[in-house]
């Protein structure tokens, strides 16, 4: 299967995307590639091969296989089969909602989590100590003040997470009204206003 013939405006509108996928990248926490194969099939209305993927982003086979695999593990892309063919194909999850949990919940496993650890390791090295200098009392209640935050954080995420999808539109944009109504009466100014 070939992607379907496109408008120049389609083309241009396209490739424009997958360019702008590849540069944010970087915020995302994802190598450019990745992040470009990921935006040409998000794309393309109908799966594509890793061929195809390969002659329209000029990568060779061996980084579109790698990418193509760290998408599925991801879960931003799956795997297409077609009767008659013996190619892989692939397509992306196309509900953004969706795309931008996966990667939250991705980010959260590779960097929070090492992140936690870390500092748990750091804090032992405080409990072999029994003679605590004042100093040492007080660092070691910021590293425990960041590890109860990064925990509440993992927490909040993870509980609402499966909540943020387009199907509580209505409801997260009540929340966000709400949040914006509670700075505002501090005295803070809230974010853009998101509209009905």
């Amino acid at each position: 299967m070939k992607p379907s013939l496109k408008s120049d405006a389609h083309q241009q509108a396209t490739e424009q995307f997958v360019l702008l996928w590849g540069e944010m990248a970087s915020s995302w926490g994802i190598n450019k590639t990745m992040a470009q194969i990921h935006a040409l099939l998000y794309a393309e209305s109908e799966p594509l091969d890793t061929d195809t993927i390969m002659e329209q982003l000029s990568i060779s086979r061996g980084n579109a296989n790698m990418n193509l695999r760290n998408l599925i593990q991801w879960q931003l892309i799956h795997k297409v089969h077609f009767k008659g063919h013996r190619k892989d194909y692939y397509t992306a999850e196309k509900d953004v909602w969706n795309i931008v949990s996966m990667i939250v919940q991705e980010r959260q496993m590779r960097e929070i989590e090492p992140i936690k650890e870390n500092l748990h390791d750091l804090l032992s090295i405080f409990q072999e100590n029994s003679d605590e200098t004042e100093q040492e009392a007080e660092f070691k209640e910021r590293i425990e003040n960041f590890i109860e935050f990064l925990e509440m954080f993992d927490r909040f995420t993870k509980a609402l997470l499966p909540y943020i999808n387009k199907r509580n539109l209505k409801f997260l944009k009540h929340l966000v009204k709400l949040a914006e109504a509670h700075q505002t009466l501090k005295g803070t100014k809230p974010g853009p206003q998101l509209e009905e």
